[in-house]
C-alpha cells in the first residue's frame, strides 16, 4: 500500500500487527457481511449477553421514567461529538495538504523565473525530493500522526511537483493540464467505482496489488541506475510502446492503491478511530495521488516525445 498507516493501524488496516494492536486496544473489527453477535459474547456495553453463567455482578441502578423519556427525546451523539473519525474530517484533511502542495508547487514554478535565477529551480526540485522522501518515510513509519510533519511533506513535495512540473510544460506546452484532469478524473471515477461496490479491497486483491507495487519498484529502481550510468539514454527502458505499456500499467497500479486506501478509510471510520487519524489518511491519498500525477505526466511525455 502506498500509506503503512492504513496496513499496520489498528483502525485502518487488516495486516496481522493490526489486529494484535486492535486486540490490546480493545477496538472493534469490522463486521462482515451477515455476521451477527453469537451466544454468550459480551454486548455493546461490556455487560454480559442474556444467558451467560456468571457469577455475583452489582447492577446499575434502575433509571426513572423521567430520565428513560429525556434520554429518548435527546439527539444521538455525532461521530464529530465524540471525536471519532468522520468522513469530512477525511476530507478536510486531504484537502489542507493538497492545498499545501498546491501553494508550494506555485511558488517552485514561478519564482525562479520571476526572480531571474534560473539555477533556483534545480536547487528547489533537488530540495523538494530530498525533503519530501525523508518526510514521507518518517510519516508513513510513526505511530502517531503528526499534522505539522503531514504539511510539511506537502510542502516539501510541492516545491519538487512545482518545478519538475515546469520543467515539463516548458518542453511539452499543455501537458500539466492533461496530467492534472487525467490525475483527477481516475480518482473521481475510482472512488465511484468503489462506493458502488463493483470494486472492491479483497485479500487477493490486496496480495495482487503488493506482489505488483513490489515488481514495479524494483523496476524502476533497475532503469534508474541504468539511465544514471550512462547504459541508457531517455527514459531509460520506458521508451516507445514498451514505455507507453509500462506507463499504462503504473497507473492502473495507482489506481487499485487508491481502492486500498479507499477501504482502510472506510474501516477507520466503522470502528470509530480518533479523528486525528484524518491527517493519517490525508497522508495516504496524498501519496498516492503524487504518484498518479507523476506517472501520468511521464506517460504523455512519452507520447508526446519525438
Amino acid at each position: 500500500m502506498s500509506n503503512p498507516y492504513f496496513s499496520n493501524d489498528p483502525y485502518f488496516g487488516e495486516s496481522e500487527k493490526a489486529r494484535k494492536q486492535r486486540a490490546s486496544l480493545g477496538v472493534p473489527a469490522v463486521p462482515q457481511a451477515g455476521q451477527q453477535q453469537g451466544y454468550g459474547q459480551a454486548n455493546a456495553y461490556g455487560q454480559q449477553s442474556y444467558g451467560t453463567p456468571s457469577g455475583t455482578q452489582t447492577l446499575p441502578p434502575v433509571p426513572g421514567a423521567d430520565q428513560l423519556e429525556n434520554s429518548y427525546r435527546m439527539p444521538a451523539a455525532s461521530a464529530a461529538q465524540t471525536g471519532r473519525l468522520t468522513y469530512d474530517d477525511v476530507i478536510m484533511k486531504t484537502g489542507l495538504v493538497l492545498g499545501t502542495i498546491v501553494l508550494f508547487g506555485a511558488f517552485s514554478w514561478w519564482a525562479p523565473a520571476a526572480l531571474g535565477m534560473p539555477g533556483l529551480q534545480v536547487g528547489l526540485m533537488i530540495i523538494g525530493l530530498i525533503g519530501g522522501l525523508v518526510l514521507g518515510l518518517v510519516n508513513s513509519f510513526k505511530r502517531e500522526p503528526s499534522p505539522a510533519l503531514i504539511l510539511a511533506y506537502g510542502a516539501f513535495q510541492g516545491l519538487f511537483m512545482g518545478a519538475i512540473s515546469s520543467v515539463f510544460e516548458a518542453r511539452y506546452p499543455g501537458i500539466v493540464v492533461q496530467a492534472v484532469l487525467a490525475t483527477v478524473a481516475t480518482f473521481t471515477a475510482v472512488l465511484l467505482l468503489f462506493k458502488s461496490g463493483k470494486v472492491r479491497n479483497t485479500p487477493k486483491f490486496q496480495r495482487i496489488v503488493m506482489v505488483s507495487l513490489v515488481g514495479y519498484m524494483i523496476f524502476s529502481l533497475v532503469n534508474l541506475v541504468l539511465m544514471f550510468t550512462g547504459v541508457l539514454d531517455g527514459w531509460g527502458l520506458r521508451q516507445g510502446p514498451l514505455g507507453i505499456l509500462i506507463g499504462v500499467a503504473a497507473v492502473i497500479l495507482a489506481s487499485a492503491t487508491l481502492v486500498i486506501d479507499f477501504d482502510g478509510i472506510q474501516k477507520g471510520v466503522m470502528r470509530g478511530a480518533p479523528a486525528r487519524y484524518a491527517w493519517s489518511a490525508a497522508f495516504g491519498l496524498a501519496v498516492t495521488l503524487v504518484w498518479m500525477y507523476l506517472e501520468f505526466l511521464r506517460l504523455l511525455a512519452i507520447l508526446r516525445g519525438d
